[in-house]
């Protein structure tokens, strides 16, 4: 699983910064690692140099071979908060979309359509 890491000019790039959000991705997503080839990490601090809640938001782009790329974001008060919390969601995101591809979505028959017969076994 390659990441790239993209931030806007309020966010300095540091090494420190990449492996403190690589750990966090790689953390949340270990169950997943077979699956992503490439996940595009955008961090950005929508109030500048003004301080604010929510102000930093994580933008994650995961890319699994065969699927269309799945994008989720989240903001929090700070990076890593907020790029836990898009891991979070990446990690459900991914998961449901995996198992739509494979065919393993829980798709449920309403019990309004059930004929009268089958309703006993319930």
């Amino acid at each position: 699983m390659h990441i790239q890491l993209n931030t806007d000019n309020h966010i300095a790039a540091s090494p420190a910064l990449s492996e403190k959000v690589e750990k966090i991705l790689r953390q949340g997503l270990k169950h997943l690692t077979d699956e992503i080839t490439r996940i595009e990490v955008h961090l950005n601090d929508e109030n500048g140099v003004k301080s604010g809640s929510n102000d930093k938001r994580c933008l994650l782009e995961a890319r699994v071979p065969g699927m269309p790329p799945v994008s989720v974001e989240h903001r929090a008060d700070t990076v890593a908060l907020a790029a836990g919390g898009a891991t979070e969601q990446l990690a459900r995101a991914l998961k449901s979309a995996l198992d739509k591809a494979r065919g393993n979505s829980k798709q449920h028959e309403s019990i309004k359509y059930l004929d009268q017969g089958e309703s006993s076994d319930l």
